[in-house]
């Protein structure tokens, strides 16, 4: 029989932020007489908060084991939350300090990684005007950006909103054409080639992004185009350092990204780009807020400072 799990309402009204703190003591110690020394419990009374979390949430969190207190897989979820709202509330303590100092506040921003240097380069304009703000940045893809959104742990991301089936759910202004390039070591044995072509790189070793996501459809598009066979064997990552490391160990490898991280990365050395001409771009990039959020006044002012260092052109409404 499948168990009833207490509505939200009776949740927020039972549990408070005191039994949150014993959640994570007992996962940090596995120790019920520890987690009660931690957050200033007797044994007893710990023993008792944790049957009222439980009675709460209507599940066992824990397993008592020759070890000690083991989480539950139901265990493992609560505590993991318990986590992000002990976080939550730190955050919120030193943007409510921030702000009460004259320092600005908190900045929360995504990026998906061929948006990087363009990001730093806003943040860089950004921490003149307000050099004390505290500033957040994530690096994944467009589609977990965007749930990072919807949850509200980001002020907003670069990414696109293409992938997601609900666009409408955010706010998106076009802001940089993507250009492609293809990258590799500069001890790759093609490093010096004056002149590529596609065929000449097609048994090669490639590291991608997932299948579905723009890049990766714009060099599938690039092979079929070409009459070839798409690589079997992929090195599938989203982490620029993860390609960056690739790169560097395996002389043979060649990866696509975006013409600025490419290039960003050719300028120190750390790779070269080879003379393939691409010709297809992906999906430009988008400055993308969740729909009806109210902004902070650092996040409108990070937004304003954007649109203006942008070409008029360049900032297409979706």
């Amino acid at each position: 029989m499948q168990a009833t799990l207490p509505s939200l309402v009776s949740i927020t009204s039972r549990l408070h932020l005191r039994q949150l703190r014993l959640l994570i003591a007992l996962s940090d110690h596995g120790s019920l007489l520890k987690a009660a020394e931690q957050v200033a419990l007797t044994q007893p009374g710990a023993s008792k908060a944790l049957q009222e979390i439980e009675s709460t949430l209507g599940a066992q969190l824990f397993t008592r084991t020759n070890r000690g207190l083991e989480p539950t897989d139901l265990g493992h979820c609560v505590i993991r939350y318990a986590r992000l709202i002990q976080t939550d509330l730190t955050h919120l303590r030193e943007e409510m300090l921030s702000i009460m100092q004259g320092n600005g506040g908190r900045l929360a921003v995504g990026t998906i990684m061929g948006a990087v240097p363009l990001l730093t380069d806003a943040l860089t304009r950004l921490l003149e005007k307000r050099p004390s703000l505290s500033v957040e940045i994530v690096e994944d893809t467009s589609a977990r950006l965007l749930r990072l959104l919807d949850q509200g742990r980001l002020d907003m991301a670069i990414c696109r909103t293409s992938i997601s089936q609900r666009p409408h759910l955010y706010d998106a202004f076009n802001i940089h054409d993507e250009q492609l390039a293809v990258v590799a070591s500069v001890n790759h044995p093609l490093a010096h080639a004056q002149e590529l072509q596609l065929s000449d790189l097609a048994d090669s070793r490639w590291v991608v992004y997932s299948a579905n996501m723009p890049m990766r459809v714009s060099l599938e598009r690039e092979f079929h185009d070409a009459d070839l066979r798409f690589p079997l064997h992929l090195m599938e990552t989203t982490s620029a350092f993860t390609t960056l490391s690739l790169l560097q160990k395996n002389p043979h490898f060649v990866a696509l990204l975006s013409v600025d991280v490419a290039q960003f990365c050719t300028r120190f050395g750390m790779t070269c780009i080879l003379p393939l001409q691409l010709h297809t771009r992906s999906e430009p990039y988008q400055l993308v807020t969740r729909h009806g959020t109210q902004l902070s006044p650092v996040a409108r002012l990070f937004i304003e400072d954007f649109a203006q260092a942008m070409a008029p052109e360049a900032m297409t409404a979706r």
